[in-house]
């Protein structure tokens, strides 16, 4: 269905990658996983010929195949609406069943050659209705609206009124809606809720066509994919992996064993040839410094000689191919949180909490209680108030009943979702300056573990990616001290390197947690507990098992 050959590409002196090739066929799902900035985007421009490679080529067979394209930046045309966007997606199914009916009447009164040739178009005709799904679409459109949580939104609101989340979704309704035959998803599980993760999974489970995912999603990755391609920024290559994510995480821990076994016993290998040879060098000259006898001094020069030669096979080793380079530490955040100050036993205390939006209730009379050290995790529908609650828990929204307590000793840091309490006239560099009292080397240590280093930390915030300015985020709120973290989306920015070691940090982090987050393995790894939005209140559970059999309860009480 897809064939990539010898694909390279590089922006001036910047290679990006070379040499790649990869075959994906028909009912296979790939993910596309390497660190941001590798050039996983980039190769699927080049896919699409929205960007030309450098060398080699990417093509189709059938050369008809429908290829359907989620960019991580979604754009629609200005005073659009969500009806419309809706009716766009499904227009080529519109059109083709037309064709359909415009060639049924044409054979009822065509006769001989005409005849014969209106039946040939009209097996094509249907063979496209097929493939497109045309004759179940409205059953289609109703379940994948309903799937991404979109049944609710009025078809006549401009999608300029939309989140962001919404946008995504509703970018991807449409792709699905459009019945491509291959596709190619940049990132599609950001903005999406749990319910609507596992309802993509199941969709792509069953799609017939190919996919090709970039996603940072390691549940979603092993849920969905057949096969790994590993962009390595180091060696500017993409390697093929079988299975599914958590396959080619050992394939590659058993890379990295045989890699470090074999730079070893090379390293003993020119470690005992370097020593037999200043052995030698050593016994050959104090035997000349030794004796002015002709037999010995031959002796030694042998010896000397031999020493020579061994020294140029080791040169030749160390300039060869055959050298074993050290293995490379693969980059992680350093994300240390050193100097908390201790709280008190309850961080937070919620009491009879409740808000609401133009009459619609988001959650009443929430009473919860965090306690100092708990990790919890704030789940539920996009649109259900989970970051309308961090905003009244530290203090940006007041709530229309209750309060919220915070306990003694208490210092919240807060990640905003989009990271619009980042000043985007300002630096790295300033950020910091302002929150932490260190001195500039301090301030440019810190923000090096972070991975800014020289001159970056003095670029415009507005100018950063969003990956980078989640990084920023991370390091202000160790920068300040805060034991008790209220965490909107921490990850939704980061790669996966990046989400294991957050999720070290923040099992080693000896303060409080509240964190709003979709990515079930972070959750499973990271959460002590969960506080789950539904049905109008907060509930709470032990994990994501004991929350689906919660909801299973809730629906057989609400259906007796």
């Amino acid at each position: 269905m897809l064939q990539a050959s010898n694909l390279s590409k590089a922006f001036g002196d910047n290679l990006i990658f070379e040499g790649v090739s990869f075959t994906l066929n028909r009912g296979e799902r790939v993910g596309l996983v390497g660190p941001n900035g590798c050039g996983k985007t980039t190769l699927l421009q080049i896919i699409l010929g929205a960007l030309p490679a450098d060398t080699g080529s990417a093509w189709c067979s059938p050369a008809d195949v429908r290829i359907g394209y989620l960019a991580q930046a979604l754009e629609y045309e200005p005073g659009m609406t969500v009806g419309h966007a809706v009716a766009a997606a499904i227009a080529g199914l519109t059109q083709a069943e037309r064709r359909l009916e415009e060639l049924s009447a044409q054979m009822a009164t065509a006769q001989g050659e005409e005849l014969q040739q209106f039946m040939l178009e009209y097996d094509r005709a249907l063979d496209a209705c097929e493939r497109l799904g045309t004759y179940d679409v409205e059953a289609r459109t109703a379940a994948i609206l309903d799937g991404l949580g979109l049944r609710d939104l009025d078809q006549q609101s401009p999608v300029d009124n939309l989140s962001g989340g919404e946008k995504t979704r509703l970018g991807l309704a449409r792709l699905l809606l459009s019945g491509p035959d291959l596709l190619l998803l940049d990132e599609p599980t950001n903005h999406l809720d749990i319910a609507a993760l596992e309802w993509l999974e199941g969709f792509l489970q069953q799609h017939r066509g190919g996919v090709l995912i970039v996603s940072h999603d390691r549940t979603f990755l092993d849920r969905t994919v057949s096969g790994i391609l590993d962009m390595d920024p180091a060696s500017h290559t993409v390697t093929a992996y079988p299975g599914n994510y958590s396959d080619y995480v050992e394939a590659k821990e058993r890379e990295r064993a045989k890699h470090w076994a074999a730079y070893k016993d090379q390293q003993d290998f020119i470690a005992h040839l370097q020593g037999t040879i200043a052995a030698k060098k050593g016994y050959a000259q104090s035997i000349e410094l030794g004796t002015i006898d002709f037999a010995p001094r031959k002796i030694a020069k042998g010896i000397a000689r031999k020493a020579t030669v061994q020294q140029r096979r080791l040169q030749r080793l160390l300039d060869s191919e055959e050298r074993i380079d050290r293995p490379e530490r693969t980059w992680q955040m350093k994300l240390e949180f050193a100097d908390t100050p201790s709280s008190g036993r309850d961080v937070l205390r919620l009491e009879g909490v409740t808000m609401a939006f133009d009459r619609q209730p988001l959650f009443e009379d929430a009473n919860l209680t965090l306690r100092a050290g708990e990790r919890i995790a704030l789940v539920g529908p996009n649109g259900s108030g989970k970051t309308t609650l961090a905003r009244i828990i530290v203090g940006e929204l007041e709530p229309q009943a209750g309060r919220v307590r915070l306990g003694s000793g208490v210092k919240i840091g807060y990640y905003a979702q989009e990271q619009e309490n980042l000043d985007p006239d300002s630096t790295p560099y300033e950020i910091i300056r302002v929150v932490a009292p260190l001195n500039q080397t301090e301030i440019r240590s810190l923000l090096h573990y972070f991975l800014f280093s020289g001159d970056e930390v003095f670029l415009p915030v507005g100018s950063l990616s969003f990956g980078e300015r989640a990084r920023l985020a991370l390091a202000r709120l160790v920068a300040q001290g805060c034991n008790f973290l209220l965490l909107d989306e921490p990850i939704n920015h980061l790669d996966i390197p990046s989400r294991s070691r957050f999720e070290q940090a923040m099992s080693a982090f000896p303060g409080t947690v509240l964190a709003i987050v979709h990515d079930r393995y972070f959750i499973e790894h990271f959460a002590t507990g969960l506080w789950a939005i539904q049905q109008g209140t907060i509930r709470t559970y032990v994990d994501l098992e004991d929350m689906r059999r919660g909801q299973q309860t809730v629906m057989r009480e609400t259906e007796q």
